[in-house]
């Protein structure tokens, strides 16, 4: 049985792995948010891949808030519609490089999940080794017997990030540096500009290079310089999507002791009565 030994995995290793029997590929491609999608990538996808829909199956559908987590027993349930069992070996990706597969990542890790990986910079970097791409189709698998297991300590409500602001604890925001310093307007209209008293600005892209997650060796050096007193680590962005790649660098860095606030700013700075530095 295929196992994954990295929360990261190369092209070359998917690739000579891509025939395991428990191996199932997961394409978790959104569009950025404020961009257009690119066409042509959009409708192609790696081999015998299964959709896995972030915007409207993998999260709460009656939340108030995008991207929000959805209940445990919901979740099991539709990962179990896309043929995944408790011994299957999940590779996930997307067409941005390293975008939007982190998140799926981390909603199987928060569910109790552990044998799988993100592909190290996603589609294109499969297709730039000359690797096969066939159409986007929908892939009907047997219904899995994957079971959950929620584990409550990956994530936080904003009643616990507001306890942390106020204890000064280690928020750190995947946002760019214009939206924390509010230099630049957020992409949902009307949204507060700003950030959580206290939490500490690391734009997911200084994580990458080319749309790929730099080294382990590099990002140690990050969060060392960020957190120094390795202190439990609590990652937000715009919506739950870019905080999880500051998740998927602690995870690739050995640092584990960390949640991702699920509302992130979008339900922080939608909350008037919560309080917003610039």
């Amino acid at each position: 049985m295929l196992k994954v030994d990295s929360s990261i995995v190369s092209v070359d290793w998917l690739y000579d792995n891509i025939h395991a029997d428990n191996l199932i590929i997961l394409d978790a491609t959104i569009q950025k948010v404020g961009t257009k999608g690119d066409g042509k990538k959009e409708k192609q996808q790696i081999q015998n891949a299964v959709f896995f829909d972030l915007k409207n199956i993998f999260l709460d559908t009656q939340g108030k808030y995008p991207n929000t987590i959805p209940s445990e027993r919901y979740f099991e349930k539709e990962v179990q519609q896309l043929g995944i069992n408790n011994d299957s070996c999940i590779i996930v990706y997307d067409n941005l490089g390293v975008y939007s597969a982190p998140r799926a990542w981390w909603l199987f890790k928060t569910f109790g999940f552990t044998n799988i990986a993100v592909l190290n910079g996603g589609l294109t970097a499969w297709e730039e080794a000359g690797y096969e791409v066939e159409p986007k189709k929908e892939r009907k698998l047997s219904v899995g017997n994957f079971a959950s297991n929620f584990n409550k300590s990956k994530v936080s409500n904003t009643e616990e990030v507001l306890k942390a602001s106020h204890h000064k604890k280690v928020i750190i925001d995947a946002r760019s540096k214009g939206r924390f310093n509010a230099t630049q307007p957020e992409p949902r209209k009307d949204l507060r500009g700003g950030h959580i008293p206290h939490s500490k600005s690391l734009p997911y892209t200084e994580l990458q290079t080319k749309g790929k997650m730099k080294s382990k060796a590099e990002l140690q050096k990050i969060f060392s310089e960020i957190n120094p007193k390795k202190e439990e680590m609590i990652f937000s962005c715009g919506s739950g999507i870019t905080a999880c790649i500051l998740a998927l660098g602690a995870e690739i860095s050995k640092n584990t002791n960390y949640s991702v606030y699920d509302g992130s700013w979008t339900e922080w700075a939608s909350r008037l009565e919560l309080p917003i530095e610039k």
